[in-house]
């Protein structure tokens, strides 16, 4: 076998890989000058954060720039900007950043007794007939729980950038993303509510959807999956769509103005309407829905190796989603 040959089978197949010069070069120092230069834009305002010199920032700015082999950032009157490489590394750079702080939080948490913390986003239109259940069982397993509360949209982009470990959301949209994982949890369908008195007077006359459209709406933002289908629905009805007075995700506002009104109308899902009914001051206006909404499901980013504590997570809520489905799979 002639030398060189027998020379490359040795050769480390990771070392052709694009990410070993990061692996391999690039420090904690880097990734925190990284990410105070994308808040500050100023070298000088980021060495004095860091507690060191402007020569010092230089000089690791520049073993940054030599490691990713390109400017990172350009001279402007605004200060430093970055290219299009030099915005690339500072979304990974925060990224990272927050999965150290996180796992220092994490590894605080089992030194201290807990078995982790868990960070979980939730839509409003979730049930706390889900809630609660999932988060009591959480934490008589040491689990701390952070919960933040949003649309979809929002969620994952919190999501993304690993500010949260997992979503109860619409799977609808998530679709696309490769890095995204999910599982249907449990469908949904519409309800409309309003306070008791109309109600009743609704009841007594024929569904029409013209009826609909002149009364007032407090209803989600056209952008989210329910005031989207309001839209839709008025629109095959061939009835010119309802303006909200009010546009809001929240249960509880929705709740308090239809106690107080007796001409407001909403639309949210049926097993948000039965929670509403039961704590009194809103009752269901019987329709007939030709329509879903999205799936609620668990979304989580897709790991190599998946974190205990999400896995838990993902089992208990499943295991709630599932005995809450029975008794209306039964019916």
């Amino acid at each position: 076998m002639p030398i060189s040959a027998a020379r490359a089978s040795t050769v480390d197949p990771t070392a052709r890989r694009p990410g070993t010069r990061l692996l391999s070069r690039l420090k904690l120092r880097h990734l925190t000058l990284l990410t105070r230069l994308g808040r500050l834009r100023s070298l000088t305002r980021a060495a004095d954060t860091m507690g060191i010199s402007q020569p010092a920032a230089t000089k690791a700015l520049a073993e940054i720039e030599d490691i990713f082999e390109a400017p990172l950032f350009v001279r402007s009157r605004q200060g430093l900007e970055p290219t299009p490489l030099g915005k690339l590394a500072l979304v990974r750079a925060e990224r990272m950043m927050l999965d150290l702080d996180h796992w220092g939080q994490e590894m605080e948490a089992v030194r201290s007794g807990r078995a982790a913390q868990l960070r979980v986003g939730v839509i409003p239109f979730v049930s706390e007939r889900v809630l609660t259940p999932t988060l009591e069982r959480l934490c008589a397993q040491g689990i701390n729980v952070v919960l933040y509360r949003a649309t979809t949209d929002q969620l994952l982009k919190a999501l993304r950038g690993h500010e949260i470990d997992c979503v109860i959301g619409r799977a609808a949209a998530a679709v696309g993303m490769n890095d995204m994982w999910h599982e249907v949890l449990y469908t949904q369908r519409p309800a409309l509510i309003a306070h008791p008195a109309l109600a009743k007077r609704m009841a007594r006359t024929k569904p029409d959807w013209r009826l609909l459209a002149n009364v007032d709406w407090i209803l989600p933002s056209s952008a989210t999956p329910i005031g989207n289908m309001v839209t839709e629905l008025f629109t095959r009805e061939q009835v010119r769509p309802p303006v909200a007075r009010v546009e809001t995700y929240s249960i509880d506002v929705i709740a308090g103005m239809l106690r107080n009104n007796q001409n407001l109308l909403s639309i949210v899902p049926e097993d948000i309407a039965i929670d509403m009914a039961s704590a009194g001051g809103v009752a269901r206006v019987k329709w007939d829905w030709n329509w879903e909404l999205p799936p609620v499901s668990l979304i989580r980013q897709v790991r190599d190796l998946p974190l205990d504590v999400e896995e838990s997570f993902a089992h208990i809520v499943r295991e709630v989603c599932a005995a809450l489905m029975q008794p209306e799979q039964g019916a």
